[in-house]
Formats: C-alpha cells, structure tokens, sequence
C-alpha cells in the first residue's frame, strides 16, 4: 500500500477509519491471491463476517485479529507498543542524583 502517514487520523470518523482497515484487509487477501471463502475458513469466521471487515462495518477485535494473523499482518500491531517518555525535568533529577566521585568514609 502507499503511505498514508499524512493523513489526519484525527479528522476522521469511526466509519471513515473502519473502512480504511477494511480496505487494507482486503488488499492483502486479494496481494495473497486469497479469496474472501479462503480466508474466512482459515480464520475460523464466517464468509459474510469477512465482507463486513472489508466493507468497514462492525466486527469484534477478536476477528479483526484472526483476520490479520491469517494474513501475516499482525505487525501493524507495533504501533500499539507502549514506550515509557522520560520528561527533561525528570532527567535532570536523575542526573542530580548520580554520584560521579567515590569518599572513603571517615573515621572518628
């Protein structure tokens, strides 16, 4: 598919975002030379189930899933990774707290 990181997901609606997903599911089945029949035994769902995914209608995550791991696409589940964000002010208390020089202790 061509890149569409300029796009405003934002902007657009549940059904305008539920037909975009539904567009990629198909265009890897159809890339796979897979039909829609092929497809929804593998996955373990009905025939109709997977011309509603692809036509941007509501299905279950738990389908969407299925779809995807039977097309090899469950990549685009990076993007949901969570990444810890270290703020510049938390840094600098780090920093602060770093020891940079060794002291023998002190005898009395």
């Amino acid at each position: 598919m061509t890149d569409y990181s300029y796009r405003n997901w934002d902007a657009m609606s549940d059904k305008a975002l539920s037909q975009h997903l539904g567009a990629f599911i198909k265009h890897h089945r159809m890339e796979q030379n897979k039909t829609q029949d092929a497809l929804s035994k593998a996955a373990g769902i009905s025939r109709s189930t997977l011309s509603l995914l692809e036509r941007g209608e509501t299905v279950t995550l738990s389908t969407l899933l299925q779809v995807l791991r039977v097309l090899n696409q469950l990549y685009v589940l990076e993007a949901f990774n969570v990444v810890k964000i270290i703020s510049p002010m938390a840094l600098v208390k780090e920093a602060k707290a770093q020891r940079y020089r060794a002291r023998s202790k002190k005898v009395k």
